[in-house]
Formats: C-alpha cells, structure tokens, sequence
C-alpha cells in the first residue's frame, strides 16, 4: 500500500493538467498513488491524461458531471491509504511537497491536517498570499491555530493540505449540495476536530487566470455554506467566531457584486462588526458598482506588479 493517495478533481483542464500531473510524477519522496476522477470532461483532458495511467496513476470516470465536492469524495472513497492530499488539474506542486508532508507526519504525531504554504501565479507575476503566513518565522514548522491565523486568504490551499482519513470518517466528506467554498465549509469541520501541522514554506502553486475556476463565476442560485450551523461551536471559541465572521464578509462582497442584495443582508446581519477592520467595514457598505470598480482597479494593478487587500489592517 502507498502512504499517499493524491486525488486530481478533473474537469476541461486540457491546457493544465499535464503539468499538475508531471508535478506529481517528479516529487522527491515517490510513495504514493494518483486517482484522477474524470468528471465527464467535455474537451481533450482525458486524452491528455491517459499516456499517464499505469499501475500507479488511476482515471475513474464519472457518468455524469457532479461537480468538484462529488470529485473529491470520489477520490476518497476509492483510496487505499491513510494520507489523502489533492491537486487540481490546473495547479502545480513543488518537487518537495509530499516530502515536505511526509515529515510533518513524523514530526508531529498528534496533528491528523498537515498544511503548507503557496504562491499565487499571475500571468505577470507571481505574489504570495496575504494570508496570515507573515506572522510566522520564514520556514517554520508547528502547530498553529487554525481558526486565529486563518482570517484572510486561505493559511493553506486546498491544494497544499493532507488530511488523515481519520478527519472524514469522523467529521464526513464534502458536501456535495455546496457549490461554493465547501473547501471552506469542511475546513472548519475538519480544524474544529483535529489539529493541524504547518509548514511555511511554499510548497505549491496556484494559478490565478484560468478558465473555469469556480471562484471567478457568479454564485446567484448557487448553495453556499450557512456558517450560522457552526455558531453554537463558536460560543467559547472567538478565534472561531472571528473566522467565521470574516468569510461572511468574503460571502456577502460576492453575493452584492452578483446582484443578490437578499442573502447579503441575511449574511451580513450575523457578521460582528469588531471581527472586521475598517476596509472590510466600508466594503460592505459600498454599492455594487464600486466594488466592480475596485476589482478592475485590483486587475489592472497586478498586472503592474501591485498586489492590494483588504485582509490587512
């Protein structure tokens, strides 16, 4: 049996998933197994992955288009290991990624979510996340607290994090009926339960212009996560309060710049205000077109070289 199985979500990645898959195939520490879960792929992926299948490398093809949480859990229910990492077809590893993971497991027994850092690949530059990460020591490697760290971009992508089955089998697998952020969804279930081991170094990288990232379409009529579920949890925890309240502010700026001005008062109503700083305040309040204003302007300045957020005080 392999110490890894790393599950490739695949859907119309044709221009991308070589690379994903080639990233894989050149890691340093080669113990694993690649399950790619063909989500009835409508252009050249599967061509472009089939003179990769052997022994090692498995394509499970669905009969009809699920989407990326029934993906996963297709992956999952059909790995045989212990550990189970994921790469989307349109990203990359570092050649030292599992390695990277692999001594997290050693180091740090009690941890059962291992997480590394990454980088956000621009077609004119690649920047690196403000994600909380600063706050560590370069290379560091530890414990930390998910749910403290964890309030602006992602400390880790779903694509830079491994899970022991022990997490699905006691808090359950995605949820299929969310069709956006049920990554963050089951993270909160996941670091809720188990602690997590972190390396800050970049371990992967995430490509940021691609066709048919989730997170560039618009989310009306869409299921999206009801964090209000979580809030009993939360009432001793304000670290968890905190993150919670932070991606309802990151729901509802997506919800009004889709037109949905109904669930982003429901949203907002249960945000407490003193879990924001003042940019994420004033967003909030600012109509529609400036904040499609403020997305244009954000464009148009990474393609200089200029990387601005509100996730910083």
């Amino acid at each position: 049996m392999a110490f890894f199985s790393v599950i490739i979500p695949l859907y119309n990645k044709e221009n991308y998933i070589e690379s994903a898959i080639k990233s894989i195939l050149n890691q340093t520490f080669t113990d694993y197994e690649v399950l790619i879960i063909n989500d009835c792929s409508t252009d050249k992926s599967v061509e472009k992955v089939t003179p990769f299948v052997s022994e090692k490398v498995k394509l499970i093809h669905h009969e009809k288009n699920g989407g990326l949480s029934v993906a996963r859990n297709t992956g999952i229910a059909h790995a045989t290991t212990n550990y189970i990492t994921f790469l989307d077809g349109d990203d990359v590893w570092k050649p030292t990624f599992l390695e990277t993971i692999h001594q997290l497991i050693i180091n740090y027994p009690e941890a059962r979510i291992f997480g590394t850092n990454y980088e956000e690949v621009y077609e004119s530059k690649t920047y690196q996340p403000h994600n909380g990460s600063s706050v560590l020591a370069d290379g560091f490697t530890g414990y930390i607290n998910f749910f403290k760290i964890n309030v602006r971009q992602g400390i880790y992508n779903h694509g830079s994090v491994c899970f022991h089955k022990e997490v699905y089998e006691n808090v359950g697998n995605y949820n299929p009926e969310i069709k956006f952020s049920n990554d963050i969804d089951f993270n909160i279930r996941a670091n809720y339960h188990f602690k997590l081991a972190y390396s800050n170094t970049v371990q992967m990288s995430y490509l940021m212009e691609v066709q048919h990232q989730i997170t560039r379409n618009s989310i009306l009529h869409k299921q999206i996560p009801n964090y209000d579920a979580y809030e009993n949890w939360a009432k001793d925890n304000p670290d968890l309060k905190k993150h919670l309240d932070f991606f309802r502010y990151v729901l509802a700026k997506k919800l009004k710049k889709d037109g949905d001005t109904s669930d982003w008062k429901k949203i907002v109503q249960s945000i407490d205000a003193k879990n924001l700083n003042w940019k994420q305040k004033m967003l909030l309040k600012c109509p529609q077109s400036l904040l499609l204003l403020v997305d244009k302007v954000k464009s148009i300045l990474i393609r200089y070289g200029i990387k601005i957020s509100t996730y910083s005080k």
